[in-house]
């Protein structure tokens, strides 16, 4: 009757590896009547293989100092291209910060996006991920807003380069599309902006929260701007308009600004919008007139969250 074959564990790679490796050195297998034992580890061994999985997989305390010494060093500011929504923002977008625009149909979400996008392509030479859920993203559309931007054909050609656009229309597709994206931009370690626009709506907790962790991990890791766009509901208590996806959703993005139609005195829907922060530590209110597809900066108000 023959022995059974020794089991073999795979170490893991890189530095971790190497000290386990070196702990491990001096360890044999004691084969008796035909059955093979485990390893029998040293003290020594076991104190090291604690130590890796602690300094792998636990959390340390981190000073204040520190904490603001890594967000100057990791975090940047992107304009959006828009100087009144810049002001609201505090300067532009953040890296590493999620963005959601809030509107009804109408409002602006779609304009502002590729107002973002053209902008980060143009006058940032940064390259754009582009999600769009509902098809109605065109080369027609992004040109013009560039046409606006520049003359130079050439300049266009190579800002249209940079633009990505991918279209998803469930939230398994997405999630797909995050994950490949996610090791796509840790392999080539660059910082990419992503346009999302607008999120599908999952179906169920445990996806939707799924996709609210890769789009925070591709933030965060990656070093990136991510705008996203979201639907409103009405409050049934008093009939206010509000951000779908309901309260779980509510805490995924770091700032939200909610667009909405801007009326005169007589309760007339105008040209302009008005852009408010619903979520943001930094300013309130601010009113965007959209013209004829235009951004242009008017006037600008203030009040509480």
């Amino acid at each position: 009757m023959g022995v059974a074959a020794q089991p073999v564990w795979r170490a893991p790679a890189g530095e971790s590896a190497f000290r386990l490796r070196r702990a491990l050195r001096g360890v044999s297998m004691l084969p008796t009547a035909g059955l093979v034992m485990p390893p029998l580890l040293p003290s020594q061994a076991l104190v090291a293989i604690r130590r890796v999985l602690l300094a792998q997989f636990s959390a340390f305390p981190v000073s204040g100092a520190d904490l603001y010494e890594e967000l100057k060093t990791t975090t940047a500011i992107l304009s959006t291209g828009i100087q009144s929504l810049d002001k609201l923002l505090d300067s532009g977008l953040y890296t590493g910060e999620l963005t959601e625009l809030v509107g009804a149909p109408g409002t602006g979400k779609t304009q502002v996006c590729l107002s973002i996008a053209a902008c980060a392509a143009q006058f940032l030479k940064q390259s754009v991920l582009y999600v769009d859920s509902t098809g109605g993203v065109t080369a027609a559309r992004l040109l013009q807003l560039l046409e606006l931007k520049t003359e130079d054909k050439q300049e266009q050609a190579e800002a249209l380069q940079r633009i990505q656009v991918v279209r998803v229309f469930d939230a398994y597709r997405l999630l797909d599309v995050l994950q490949e994206y996610r090791i796509s931009v840790a392999q080539q370690v660059r910082v990419v902006r992503i346009i999302s626009h607008p999120l599908p709506l999952p179906t169920g907790m445990a996806l939707m929260m799924q996709v609210a962790w890769e789009l925070k991990a591709i933030a965060r890791e990656c070093g990136v701007a991510v705008v996203l766009t979201n639907h409103v509901t009405r409050d049934t208590s008093n009939g206010s308009l509000k951000p779908a996806l309901g309260r779980s959703w509510s805490f995924v993005p770091s700032t939200r600004v909610l667009l909405k139609d801007s009326k005169d005195s007589s309760g007339k829907v105008t040209a302009g919008r008005i852009a408010s922060l619903v979520k943001s530590p930094r300013q309130t209110e601010v009113e965007l007139d959209l013209g004829n597809g235009e951004l242009t900066e008017s006037s600008l108000t203030t009040s509480g969250e």
